[in-house]
């Protein structure tokens, strides 16, 4: 009955879903709004290594202020250490800095920079610790970081520090090489008000008098200094239970405005199952031992702090594009701006996997849709981000969500689901706990593949724009289909899109899937179907970024390749298969149906021994001139 209950709140979600479909975008917006810090690399933070921060915080979510302290643990990482920094805002205003029971000077440079003085010289491998006490004010930067408002009457105070926004309210290494390894987060607010924070629940203790409590929140995994949040305000709250197929278990922890828990009770029970999903389609959920949980906050959108994330709403998309940066963001995170579609790409393509998944195929061929839309609106635009002091455009809803969520749906065409998911496993328990850049998922994936992505990378991540196919064919009085694809980038900066074409033919009673390696422009194809094709459809499962295309039968000037034979027998075959019509010399490659490359060569006789092959349906190509000439055949 509970499964039951699950489903039917599907469909009760989905007029809200659609309504928060793009609400994770909305970093973007925010970001213009209300980017003023600087963001420039600290080169001075690279001389020591991060462990564990202790943070002792009063927040009053009725005033825009910050009192505590942090307590660091560092290791030195060079000789003569006789200082230590720190990104940290000038604005606020340092109490005092104790280092082994001594107070320490200290100067405020450079709008966002502490620098300390130690009493001694350290040496390289020297573990220290140091507590810089502080309040204030802090500014608006990153996202909003540091937020003071109010939710049906009632005061709220979060915080959201992507990209750049956690020097704004609390002293750290604010680049993406660095996680600190554990922490504690202590919390003193008012009653009745409720802290939300990273990591596991350890107590909430209550003053004498009752007018005051202190939350302890406790997380031992390796997290990235923007992924630390807390979030006060007179939250209601409740556990769920995630049971995975391996039996284990993990609470879903949802801190809610009093006003949304009817709404927030649907979204985070269907969340469940993306829950479940996630952990069974890539790897175990990161942080199973602490929890997975949420906290309502009033920004337009979601954030997805590590273990809970904050979200405006409980629509299905917003839930499952948050929780998928548990794996894509948190676990491995992007080792550069740059490369944010790392994070966000993976997100949002986890986000429509859901909808195929769960809501059903017009869902997901709507999200499929509004990705290419979105993308091809404009005929310029790269994944890859080159100037990441433009927080607008490390954002940017076009390219590091949608064109970088197809980006992956066009690798899993392109490699295979097998390739494709066991790379992305491979990748994520390797690069787990630290960062990774592009050059690291390429090599994980070509591993699993087989194949070089470098031309891949080159067209769709560093360059811009998308391609229109023109795709002419007719079918001759042997049977032969000949097929010629012709391909217009609609940018410059990509010169051709090397891809495998997916394209569907028809007859009155056979429908046949075709993939079609396209290498150059003007490429001809040479098939034999075993039926009279009637009608031909491109990309019939929108698997490729592209703009409309024109499909006709006016195909002429092909030469006199139509007029082969090419045959291949016996078929099926156990061991050799017999070519009739190919000169001794013609290139050759063995493909399976996935598209994954299996031998290549040139033929020295007019047979291939094919024995050593797995049992299977394969696809025999031919370089004949500026052609492909395929043969399908069975190995036995």
């Amino acid at each position: 009955m509970k499964n039951l209950a699950i489903l039917m709140s599907f469909f009760l979600l989905h007029s809200l879903s659609a309504q928060s479909d793009h609400a994770y975008c909305n970093k973007a917006e925010w970001a213009k709004r209300h980017l003023n810090t600087d963001v420039r690399t600290s080169a001075y933070t690279n001389n020591y290594d991060l462990h564990y921060y202790r943070f002792d915080w009063n927040i009053d979510p009725a005033v825009y202020a910050i009192q505590g302290s942090a307590l660091v643990k560092f290791t030195v990482l060079e000789d003569n250490f006789n200082e230590i920094n720190f990104d940290f805002s000038t604005v606020l205003q340092i109490d005092s800095i104790t280092y082994h029971g001594e107070n320490l000077s200290y100067e405020q440079l450079d709008n966002y920079r502490l620098k300390i003085d130690l009493p001694l010289s350290l040496t390289s491998g020297t573990d220290d610790e140091i507590t810089i006490a502080y309040h204030g004010s802090p500014p608006s930067g990153g996202l909003g970081s540091f937020i003071q408002d109010n939710h049906a009457g009632t005061p709220v105070l979060w915080t959201l520090s992507e990209p750049y926004g956690a020097q704004d309210w609390w002293p750290c290494k604010n680049g993406l090489d660095d996680k600190i390894d554990s922490l504690d987060v202590y919390v003193t607010s008012p009653m009745p008000n409720k802290a939300a924070s990273n990591g596991k629940l350890m107590s909430v203790t209550i003053n004498a008098d009752s007018t005051m409590s202190t939350t302890h929140w406790s997380h031992r995994h390796a997290i990235a200094p923007y992924l630390v949040a807390i979030a006060v305000t007179n939250y209601v709250d409740y556990t769920d239970t995630v049971t995975f197929d391996d039996g284990s278990t993990t609470p879903m922890v949802n801190y809610v405005y009093p006003e949304s828990l009817e709404s927030a009770i649907l979204g985070t029970t269907d969340n469940i199952l993306a829950l479940q999903y996630y952990d069974s389609l890539f790897v175990s959920y990161p942080f199973k031992n602490e929890k997975y949980g949420h906290a309502q906050f009033g920004w337009g959108g979601g954030m997805e702090h590590q273990t809970m994330s904050y979200v405006i709403n409980y629509g299905w998309s917003l839930l499952a594009h948050e929780l998928a940066h548990q794996w894509f963001g948190d676990y491995v995170t992007c080792g550069s701006w740059e490369d944010i579609w790392l994070n966000e790409g993976f997100a949002t393509y986890l986000e429509g996997l859901t909808r195929k998944r769960f809501l059903g195929e017009a869902s997901w061929r709507n999200w499929q849709l509004n990705k290419i839309n979105s993308v091809t609106g404009s005929p310029d635009g790269s994944v890859w981000v080159n100037d990441t002091t433009n927080v607008g455009r490390i954002f940017s809803g076009k390219l590091s969500y949608n064109k970088a969520s197809y980006l992956l749906h066009m690798l899993r065409w392109k490699l295979g689901d097998e390739a494709f998911f066991g790379g992305l496993r491979n990748y994520l328990n390797t690069m787990g706990h630290g960062y990774a850049r592009t050059s690291d998922l390429q090599e994980f994936l070509e591993d699993a593949s087989g194949q070089s992505l470098d031309e891949y990378l080159n067209d769709w991540f560093y360059g811009q724009g998308f391609p229109t196919y023109e795709i002419q064919w007719y079918q001759n009085e042997n049977g032969d289909l000949l097929i010629k694809i012709n391909q217009t980038p609609s940018n410059q900066s990509v010169d051709f899109f090397e891809m495998p074409v997916p394209l569907r033919i028809h007859s009155d009673a056979e429908t046949q899937d075709l993939r079609l390696e396209n290498t150059e422009n003007g490429q001809l194809y040479v098939l034999h179907p075993g039926f009279a094709v009637q009608s031909l459809e491109f990309d019939p499962e929108l698997w490729l970024m592209s703009l409309s295309t024109v499909v006709n039968t006016e195909l002429s000037g092909v030469g006199d390749v139509e007029k082969e034979g090419y045959k291949i027998f016996p078929n099926p075959t156990s061991s050799i298969i017999n070519i009739e019509g190919p000169e001794i010399g013609t290139p050759y490659t063995i493909t399976d149906v996935t598209g994954k490359l299996i031998k290549y060569g040139q033929l020295n006789v007019d047979k291939l021994n094919v024995e050593d092959m797995r049992s299977g349906t394969y696809f025999l190509n031919l370089q004949v001139n500026e052609s492909i000439i395929q043969r399908k055949f069975v190995k036995m």
